[in-house]
């Protein structure tokens, strides 16, 4: 039986690991409009850090493109486009529906469609189906069928990694699906789980970031309450965390692509069956308000220092919404920025893992070389880069002036070591 071609759509976190072990068993077309990002990538350069030169010649039946027609000799097509949410917090499919053009216009009978990004229960069926069938002039399930394989990439992390992480699969019909199933297997080392239908796939997705989102917000408001009572939060989940069972949670700020967005997914689409989902709600309104708390308790130990805030100069360490990564979408570190830049403050960012420009260009900081020594009225320990975890107490505050505040985010200091901290 003939090999099909495979070509992977959307060549980000997700897409290029992807590409990439498959392209180590099989033919690969790596198809991304970004044609910057195709030069790089031609180049053996991936600038999400998450591919090394070596694992690029491993792909040996990789190449990778920015024209359509080359699409036209491949038999599986792989979505990996990102599906953010807009500013009124609803799912932008925009991405999803132009590549399912894409692909409906070099669509083939017997070809298969397989949908990773994100989206909420029904959305592949609903939304990507009519745009293939229109645009290809082919019937759905009769001259070509579907799958869902949700994308479970963790950027920056160099353990789990697309072969070691358990995939999700699913048909749109029972052949398919196990013809998917099998075409994962090749490149998962960790297994796969067949799940009953696309739409158990799409749910599953969904729900595994909200899970994490309400247990993130269970443990913010935990330490809210905390701080009233005067008790410092890591000790009591020191204490807990001794019990087998307790999730070993940490207060913070909640951004990324996932965790901060799936959830609005997935209310969403309650929201259109008739069902408000009160307690999914409740813990995205917490999680998105941590930045103004932060931004709040701050400002407060300041004045309790008699320190000045109009005009104080004050540094943010970290921007992405996650150590060791330059991944910054979604980040919610910009939440504080913008929030003590409202109390007309003159804020410096440092991360030495982001790309300076595209901050710039999405969120209208400049991303500072290096913080200045006696500078700052305010330090505050946004993300838990390594850089930073090797900094002493000492080296931090050494960035500030003689009378400065010093807040840990991401208790990467002892209690004792700062003036504030979740």
């Amino acid at each position: 039986m003939k090999i099909k071609k495979i070509a992977i759509i959307g060549l980000g976190y997700v897409g290029l690991p992807l590409a990439i072990e498959f392209g180590k068993k099989r033919d690969v077309i790596g198809f991304d409009i970004n044609k910057d990002r195709i030069d790089l990538l031609k180049n053996h350069t991936d600038p999400t850090l998450e591919i090394t030169k070596k694992e690029f010649t491993e792909a040996i039946y990789l190449k990778f493109t920015t024209n359509v027609e080359h699409l036209k000799v491949c038999n599986i097509f792989i979505v990996t486009v990102p599906t953010p949410i807009d500013k009124h917090k609803r799912p932008d499919l925009t991405s999803l529906e132009n590549s399912s053009g894409t692909i409906g216009s070099v669509l083939k009978k017997g070809d298969i469609v397989i949908y990773e990004s994100t989206v909420y229960p029904g959305a592949t069926e609903e939304i990507c189906v009519p745009i293939l069938e229109k645009k290809s002039g082919l019937i759905f399930n009769k001259d070509f069928y579907c799958g869902y394989s949700p994308e479970r990439i963790n950027p920056g992390d160099k353990k789990h990694r697309v072969a070691d992480i358990k995939k999700v699969t699913a048909g749109s019909t029972p052949e398919i699906a196990t013809e998917i199933d099998k075409l994962y297997q090749e490149i998962i080392v960790a297994g796969t789980h067949k799940a009953k239908s696309i739409k158990v796939a799409e749910a599953a997705k969904v729900i595994e970031n909200t899970q994490r989102d309400l247990n993130i917000a269970l443990i913010n408001e935990l330490a809210l309450i905390f701080k009233k009572l005067d008790i410092d939060t890591e000790a009591v989940l020191e204490a807990a965390g001794t019990k087998w069972n307790f999730l070993p949670f940490r207060p913070g700020l909640v951004g990324g692509h996932c965790i901060g967005v799936d959830p609005y997914y997935l209310t969403h689409k309650a929201n259109e069956v008739g069902y408000y989902p009160e307690m999914i709600l409740a813990g995205r309104r917490l999680n998105d308000n941590m930045g103004s708390y932060v931004a709040n308790e701050v400002s407060k130990l300041m004045t309790k220092k008699r320190i000045q805030i109009a005009e104080a100069n004050i540094l943010i360490m970290g921007l992405t919404f996650k150590e060791n990564c330059p991944d910054h979408r979604n980040t919610r570190v910009v939440d504080l920025v913008k929030e003590l830049q409202s109390f007309n403050c003159n804020v410096d960012v440092y991360d030495p893992w982001v790309n300076k420009k595209q901050v710039a260009d999405e969120y209208k900081i400049q991303i500072i070389d290096k913080p200045l020594k006696d500078k700052y009225s305010a330090i505050v320990i946004a993300v838990a880069h390594d850089e930073f975890k090797k900094l002493s107490e000492d080296q931090i505050r050494a960035y500030g002036k003689n009378n400065h505040v010093l807040y840990d985010i991401k208790y990467l200091l002892k209690a004792n070591e700062t003036d504030g901290r979740l």
